[in-house]
């Protein structure tokens, strides 16, 4: 039965983790996947439905659930980007101690928006034209190891689809040096070639400080790691037309990849065997507790009360 504890899971930080907010905005996503009438509604809707914790000190740990792992959905979108977050701080980590004097870029590629109907053909165009741009000579010659996320907003007055590129770029200093450095129009016009496209697309290049003090290396990481799509993009009070762009994402970010690694960051992902627990969204900071010596706490979603109250069984 339920008692009367409703979740409060801190983070490290203090800062209150959204559970009630990401679980709200689940069950809306479900009942959208319901009337588009697609198969996985159901399972969706099940989706961090009870919650295991272990109680210390410390606060509570996430030990157990189950997560339905569509793309789109609030709660896992949520915990991917915190696992993606802690996955690339753990390869930047080791990576700077093998290359210390490695500097680093953040590649923003843009194009113009994709029209309703066309976003999942622009993406798999998007994702080959990225391929060729990597193995151009100029690219190739200093890059020491990338990551690179796609992140898609929606354009509702348009109806149109704003897709683009984040790339975190690990360089040798000799990039900068004179007849290597690539500027800015350098940047756009190899993604023109390497996209075919008949205009100039807008592209942002900027070096990004490896400094405590500055923290950009760390923004620029959050940024990669982060949603591939917001949530508020695709649940509004505009149900019509959530549904008609929520069916279109559905289907082009169908076996789509949100991150991907290429050079020393892939490989160094691999010695992590980061791989390997790609699919668990419980342990998203790397950290396993064994519940047999800690306390544990059940929280199931109550929908009475519209938040996570304590199990009792």
């Amino acid at each position: 039965m339920f008692g009367d504890e409703i979740l409060v899971d801190k983070a490290k930080n203090g800062k209150i983790r959204p559970w009630k907010e990401k679980k709200l905005a689940n069950l809306t996503y479900a009942e959208y996947l319901q009337i588009l009438e697609i198969k996985k509604a159901f399972r969706v809707k099940k989706c961090g439905n009870l919650l295991t914790f272990t109680k210390s000190e410390n606060g509570l740990k996430l030990y157990q659930t189950w997560f339905c792992k569509s793309r789109l959905c609030p709660l896992c979108a949520w915990r991917y980007a915190m696992k993606n977050s802690y996955e690339l701080s753990s390869i930047l980590d080791v990576f700077y101690k093998r290359y210390p004097k490695s500097r680093f870029l953040f590649l923003t590629l843009t194009e113009e928006n994709a029209k309703q109907g066309e976003l999942k053909e622009t993406l798999t165009k998007m994702n080959r034209s990225l391929y060729n741009l990597f193995k151009y000579k100029k690219v190739q010659k200093d890059l020491l190891g990338y990551v690179r996320s796609t992140e898609i907003t929606v354009n509702r007055k348009e109806k149109s689809f704003h897709q683009h590129i984040h790339i975190l770029l690990a360089v040798s200093p000799t990039y900068f040096n004179k007849g290597r450095y690539l500027s800015q129009d350098d940047w756009s016009k190899l993604w023109q070639k390497a996209r075919k496209l008949d205009y100039k697309p807008v592209v942002n290049i900027k070096t990004v400080s490896d400094s405590k003090k500055d923290k950009s290396l760390v923004a620029s990481a959050k940024e990669v790691a982060k949603y591939q799509v917001k949530s508020s993009d695709y649940i509004t009070e505009d149900v019509e037309s959530d549904l008609e762009f929520l069916k279109e994402l559905e289907k082009a970010l169908f076996h789509k990849r949100q991150l991907s690694f290429g050079g020393e960051f892939k490989a160094i992902r691999k010695e992590l065997k980061l791989e390997e627990h790609e699919d668990d969204l419980v342990h998203v900071d790397g950290e396993n507790i064994s519940a047999a010596e800690t306390e544990k706490i059940i929280f199931l979603w109550n929908n009475e009360v519209k938040n996570y109250m304590n199990w009792i069984e």
